[in-house]
């Protein structure tokens, strides 16, 4: 009898664990310009041509950037690239963004992205920084694996700075991290938004 309540309750186990794991399908990214803003939502004018409407509320995480330099960047830093392959083994960067330390952690590791065909996402502390001829190259570490990426001269480096909601602004870029529900409507999980000239590179 217990046995047959063990198995019973590790199948009621799995298929809860599959159940939640078909409820929750992969963030959407959304990039584009804002068209209109209220109190509980935006309406984005997205590179695709469409025009979702994202919802947001409290927990919804918003912040805008500030340029950095490549000299910044220090052996220890985490940090996040979204890159193309370059020569060799190495990737070449696209942007780069230097995480504060309370962020280290988010989202490591190395995976496809959406930036461009055949781009990917590192988020991964820096090992080393080697000074090169066509740019500097970091030597970066995650849980199960290494890499180096190539910056060169020119690529966005920029550090979050904590935002609000009156921030978001009719005709400001917008990058969006957002929940899609099984009828298609959209909430936002996490929105990096255009400030002072600088536009959310990723």
């Amino acid at each position: 009898m217990k046995r047959r309540h063990s198995l019973l309750m590790g199948l009621i186990l799995c298929l809860t664990a599959s159940a939640t794991a078909i409820a929750a399908p992969p963030p959407v990214r959304l990039r584009g310009t804002i068209e209109d803003v209220s109190t509980a939502s935006l309406t984005i004018a997205a590179r695709d041509g469409s025009h979702p409407v994202v919802a947001i509320d409290p927990s919804t995480s918003i912040n805008t950037l500030v340029r950095a330099d490549l000299a910044d960047i220090k052996s220890g830093d985490f940090i996040g690239t979204a890159a193309m392959p370059g020569n060799g083994n190495e990737l070449r960067a696209m942007e780069v963004v230097i995480f504060p330390e309370a962020a280290r952690g988010t989202g490591e590791g190395h995976y496809d992205w959406d930036l461009a065909p055949g781009s990917s996402m590192t988020n991964a502390t820096v090992q080393a920084a080697v000074q090169g001829v066509d740019g500097r190259s970091l030597k970066l570490a995650y849980k199960g694996g290494e890499t180096t990426v190539n910056v060169p001269p020119g690529v966005p480096i920029v550090r979050p700075v904590p935002a609000s909601t009156a921030d978001l602004v009719a005709g400001a870029a917008v990058f969006v991290v957002a929940e899609r529900s099984a009828e298609g409507a959209f909430k936002a999980r996490r929105i990096v938004v255009e400030k002072g000239g600088v536009v959310p590179p990723m």
